[in-house]
């Protein structure tokens, strides 16, 4: 090896040391802080946050089919008045609603605070004055927190929906006072920003089982904020990590000795 290619492995490694001493602490700790914050916008019980924020909605839809009035404290509509035409009888309408004593559970949102919980953590479990020696220690870390991160998010913006068999046996159509006819379901979800209403009828058309639905939706300011932040932590994430992948190559790149421990749960 020439004299100017031992200084450029000696500059390389030296880059490589001070990223791994200060810059992967550095957005470990700015991540750390936007996490925290991203966890106060949530309205159940998380990393010193309160919670049991209550926010009140309407949702409509035209040409009046529908109309809902819902309080959403916490994870769970706890109170919604509920009336809709039912399809194909347009001059019926189909009144119920939901009280305290059986709460819908939007389960979206604790499995949300659940990930992100766990993301917090990863974070809080790496010593301030830990030394990295690898690239490999940093990538491991990073993987855990874009996994944690995007099942949050995933929670938020891709709604696992359930069958209208499913639904209409679910804990929550149960609950509602009075129950529906068994040819009609309801349903709460959360979709990105928004709140989602539908309602369902089930006919049978020739023999063939038919479902219509017609639905309305509200946007959940604190959702914004909520999924904003958790891509923000993302992309701060893929920026480390595509830095961190330029010295992954360099495998004899050790730093120092282990200075505290670390726990990657």
């Amino acid at each position: 090896m020439c004299d100017n290619e031992k200084e450029e492995a000696s500059n390389l490694k030296e880059e490589f040391e001070w990223v791994l001493r200060e810059e992967v602490h550095a957005i470990l700790h700015q991540l750390h802080s936007v996490l925290v914050e991203c966890a106060h916008r949530f309205p159940v019980p998380l990393y010193g946050n309160e919670g049991q924020k209550q926010d009140k909605f309407i949702l409509t839809s035209q040409p009046e089919q529908l109309k809902c009035i819902v309080t959403l404290t916490g994870d769970s509509i706890t109170h919604a008045d509920i009336s809709f035409k039912v399809l194909r009888q347009m001059h019926t309408i189909c009144r119920t609603s939901i009280n305290q004593d059986g709460p819908w559970k939007l389960q979206q949102i604790q499995d949300a605070a659940n990930h992100l919980q766990q993301a917090i953590g990863y974070i809080d479990n790496v010593d301030k004055h830990y030394v990295f020696r690898s690239s490999e220690e940093v990538l491991h870390i990073i993987q855990c927190l874009i996994g944690s991160l995007q099942r949050a998010r995933t929670a938020l913006v891709l709604p696992k929906k359930k069958a209208i068999d499913e639904l209409m046996k679910s804990r929550n159509m149960k609950a509602l006072s009075p129950n529906l006819p068994e040819d009609l379901a309801i349903s709460f979800y959360i979709q990105s920003h928004k709140l989602i209403f539908v309602a369902y009828q089930l006919s049978s058309v020739h023999g063939t089982m038919r479902i219509d639905s017609c639905q309305s939706d509200c946007a959940v300011p604190w959702l914004s904020d909520v999924l904003f932040m958790l891509t923000a932590a993302l992309h701060m994430c893929q920026q480390l990590k595509d830095k961190v992948c330029v010295f992954s190559q360099y495998k004899d790149f050790t730093v120092g000795s282990r200075s505290a421990s670390m726990v990657f749960n």
